[in-house]
């Protein structure tokens, strides 16, 4: 039996476990068979599969049953959690054919033995006054308990969060780490310990950023595999595009200056490094929230050169050192000189900025960071992946550029879109306020508070309103708090998880916020009958990166920059309501434009569910009523 029969046959049995029954997906039935021969055929698959699918058993199934080594990369941590924690332990449950897989992070997701090591056997109240002030000492003394016990030293097996200073104190990166065979504690290293897992594992679940990084490591982080899938496939450029980059700041000398410190007596050398930190933060300031080219700019470029000397002369330093007798030194050591090395390399790129990356700075706080990415990826996905592997790309949100995007040859690939097993139809409405003013008018913001209101009380509440700035966001609560009869959750009151459990369960309230919640949030049932959006979620005309790609395409950047972008996210946010099968419920988005602009509406339109369409705001509050009369 070839594979596209032995997956679907596999697709039957299994869903037979599933609690709904066995009820048939089309949708699913004909990704598995798409999945299985493009693997058999070795050409990429690009396939659009709508809220409820089932995608993962459709690409999983196919993936296990062709007998090849299969990496999952996804974009957030909720999607890796349910392949190892839901989907996957299901399918070794009830699929005949036995398999194995793991999840593989990040080196810095693990907590380092030696450090801990280290730590234990230092000055300890001389290391926490060292330390930076957001550590905390009671944190560090749980997480070197919990590492005693841990089988995997991941950092979200935690029973607490930490925060990231506290972390980093017990942890390394791949720039830092010497590696097994040059660490002490190496044989013992939870992170080599997980690679060897996956090493031999079926299915490797990993995410994103860590198969971009091995794209361009010859695969340094991640085993050997013929098939992988990306999942959330929407993000994958943007995540490509800064996991390949880098960032220096004032903050990353202050840091080498405090470690090299620990292996060094006060020398010259030392201390010019340690002067590095008010540098940078006096020569980024001025350009805050600006693109900067640092081979054009004098003070740029002077202090990248004198950055350089200084990082160089540390680093002739170290290596002139006696041989260390005392292994937990000469970790730290090479621990510092790896540091050293990394940061040169960023720093040289950095001085001579290539034509195809981009330059910019951000500040948190006050403290200035330079962030440099590459303005396209294909390039590098040219070489090091398509050639080489069968990959299935995949998403509920496809960009209608997105294989030009990254290159895909068209004879390469096949686009697929097998739809969704939701009747968008009858479950929902779709209401384009015609009769508002244009976002970008004076009086629109008035207007607009008002006909939420109008909309939230119709609803009976029961809403998720998501808005493209933080102002709008602080804006409408302010206004319709004491307006509205209801809850109104604001992003900012609780911990995401917490916040969303509250919306769920207080089923009359309302949860308002702006990009954390246009994805990836799941709220079936009708505490989530309207879904309000405030402005078509166009990218900033300053952002850095998309102003390059802009310049680099041309006169048609906004068809195949800004369109696509803005299709993707509004087809994200309106993806939050329809759930489930018996899910209604109406999505408003209260700007003319998508009902008005002819140039570009249809393609905004086309990337929505084929929901039934209204500019008559009565039909809506009737129909939202009905739906209240209903539970």
């Amino acid at each position: 039996m070839d594979l596209p029969d032995s997956a679907n046959i596999a697709l039957e049995t299994v869903c037979e476990n599933l609690p709904n029954g066995g009820e048939r997906r089309p949708g699913q039935e004909a990704m598995t068979r798409m999945v299985a021969e493009s693997i058999i055929s070795g050409n990429h698959l690009v396939v659009r599969a709508g809220t409820g699918t089932g995608k993962s058993l459709a690409y999983l199934l196919p993936s296990i049953l062709s007998e090849k080594p299969t990496i999952v990369a996804t974009a957030t941590k909720a999607l890796q959690d349910q392949l190892a924690q839901k989907d996957l332990p299901f399918l070794q449950l009830h699929l005949e054919k036995p398999f194995s897989f793991s999840v593989l992070k990040g080196r810095s997701n693990y907590v380092c033995r030696q450090k801990i090591i280290e730590y234990q056997s230092s000055d300890q109240q001389q290391v926490l006054e060292e330390m930076h002030s957001l550590v905390n000492e009671e944190h560090l003394d749980s997480i070197i308990e919990w590492a005693e016990d841990t089988v995997t030293g991941d950092r979200s097996d935690l029973s607490f969060e930490p925060n990231n200073a506290t972390w980093e104190k017990l942890s390394v990166t791949s720039n830092e780490c010497p590696g097994r065979n040059k660490c002490p504690s190496g044989e013992i290293c939870f992170a080599e310990t997980a690679k060897d897992v996956a090493a031999v594992s079926d299915v490797v679940v990993t995410n994103l950023h860590l198969y971009a990084l091995d794209i361009c490591a010859e695969n340094a982080f991640l085993p050997e595999h013929e098939i992988v899938v990306l999942d959330e496939a929407h993000k994958v450029e943007e995540i490509l595009s800064s996991s390949l980059g880098f960032e220096i700041h004032g903050g990353k000398f202050r840091s080498l200056f405090r470690d090299a410190g620990s292996v060094l007596a006060s020398c010259s050398e030392l201390e010019n490094v340690g002067e590095l930190n008010e540098m940078f933060d006096t020569a980024l300031n001025p350009h805050s929230n600006q693109r900067v080219v640092p081979p054009e700019d004098r003070v740029l470029s002077d202090l990248f050169d004198l950055t350089e000397a200084r990082l160089v002369a540390l680093s002739s330093v170290l290596h002139e050192l006696p041989d260390i007798t005392t292994l937990d030194i000469g970790a730290r050591i090479t621990r510092v000189i790896q540091s050293i090395d990394s940061l040169l390399e960023n720093v040289r790129e950095a001085r001579w900025l290539e034509d195809d990356s981009v330059a910019w700075v951000e500040s948190t706080y006050g403290r200035p960071t330079m962030k440099v990415a590459l303005i396209s990826v294909d390039h590098i996905l040219n070489e090091n992946l398509w050639p080489l592997r069968t990959v299935v790309l995949t998403s509920a949100t496809v960009p209608a550029n997105l294989a030009n995007r990254l290159g895909l040859d068209e004879e390469s690939f096949s686009f697929e879109d097998v739809g969704s097993p939701f009747d968008f139809e009858n479950q929902a409405l779709l209401y384009c306020a015609s009769h508002l003013p244009d976002p970008r008018n004076q009086n629109y913001r008035e207007e607009l508070h008002d006909e939420i209101e109008r909309l939230i009380i119709a609803a009976g509440g029961r809403t998720l309103a998501l808005f493209t700035s933080r102002r709008a966001l602080d804006e409408a609560t302010s206004y319709l708090r004491p307006r509205l009869p209801f809850t109104i959750f604001h992003q900012d009151d609780l911990p995401k998880p917490a916040l969303i459990s509250a919306f769920s369960r207080e089923e009359e309230s309302c949860l308002f916020g702006t990009k954390g919640l246009w994805h990836g949030i799941d709220i079936p049932g009708p505490s989530c009958s309207l879904v309000i959006i405030d402005r078509i979620p166009f990218p900033s005309p300053a952002d850095p990166l998309l102003s390059a790609r802009r310049e680099k395409i041309g006169d048609s950047s906004f068809r195949e920059i800004d369109l696509p972008i803005a299709a993707t996210e509004l087809s994200q946010g309106v993806g939050r309501l329809i759930r489930s099968t018996s899910d209604f419920g109406v999505v408003a988005v209260l700007d003319s434009r998508l009902a008005k602009t002819d140039s570009y509406r249809g393609q905004l339109l086309e990337a929505l569910p084929p929901m039934t369409r209204t500019t008559d705001l009565e039909s809506v509050t009737s129909y939202l009523e009905r739906i209240e009369t209903r539970l």
